[in-house]
């Protein structure tokens, strides 16, 4: 399941922010490649051809110390080199300057969905997803609160039993998005949501991140 990354087993994370309902995050700057400004993207659409065409605009998720921050980006080119994309962006000509974007990522603004297309099968968009109900083995056990998006990959923020728990948002563990039913269905490893506190240990982590294993082929950082 992704967002527009369907072929990487990821859930969708092509998702709305909450000041911009309409913006995507398409993308992730992983690199510098090569010495003429070039950058390796990691991209979070199945469709890069047409959000990465030549003179696409991107806004940018940065560091507020960054010297990119609250600058847009655009793409001149999108190249293939041993089956990784590559762009190469305007005001972006050498090696110096392309570093000093590295893990910048993408967003775009939303057009053609705002016009009435349909969202792609398996995307949701964050205010779609907050307020479902969590379950697993058929009993609700919380309830998503919001999203958190980071450049590993996006988390569902579950309130539960009073307390906040970090889920990664792959369909490893969240293996079903139940709009209409309005319900999360999570496979969660042992210790994300773990009872342990009611089996005598007073050390149970409110959240469990760091020790859930994402497969080797969920892109390490991934929605249009």
């Amino acid at each position: 399941m992704a967002v527009e990354c369907g072929l990487m087993l990821l859930i969708p994370i092509t998702s709305v922010t909450e000041d911009n309902p309409r913006r995507l995050r398409v993308g992730r700057l992983t690199k510098a490649h090569g010495l003429k400004g070039a950058l390796k993207i990691e991209l979070y659409t199945d469709a890069p051809e047409r959000r990465f065409a030549p003179g696409a605009s991107f806004s940018l998720q940065v560091p507020p110390e960054s010297p990119w921050h609250g600058k847009t980006l655009t793409i001149r080119e999108l190249r293939w080199f041993n089956g990784h994309p590559v762009g190469f962006f305007d005001k972006i000509d050498d090696r110096t300057a392309a570093e000093s974007i590295v893990k910048a990522i993408l967003w775009i603004e939303d057009t053609e969905n705002a016009e009435g297309d349909e969202p792609e099968a398996d995307a949701w968009y964050a205010h779609q997803l907050v307020g479902l109900a969590v379950i697993r083995d058929g009993v609700k056990i919380g309830e998503v609160t919001r999203l958190e998006h980071l450049p590993a990959q996006d988390l569902l923020i579950v309130r539960s039993r009073g307390r906040d728990t970090m889920v990664p948002f792959v369909s490893a563990i969240v293996p079903e998005v139940d709009i209409a039913g309005g319900t999360i269905t999570v496979t969660p490893p042992v210790g994300l949501f773990e009872d342990v506190a009611d089996e005598g240990s007073t050390d149970t982590p409110a959240a469990v991140v760091a020790a859930v294993d994402i497969p080797a082929d969920d892109p390490a950082g991934s929605t249009n």
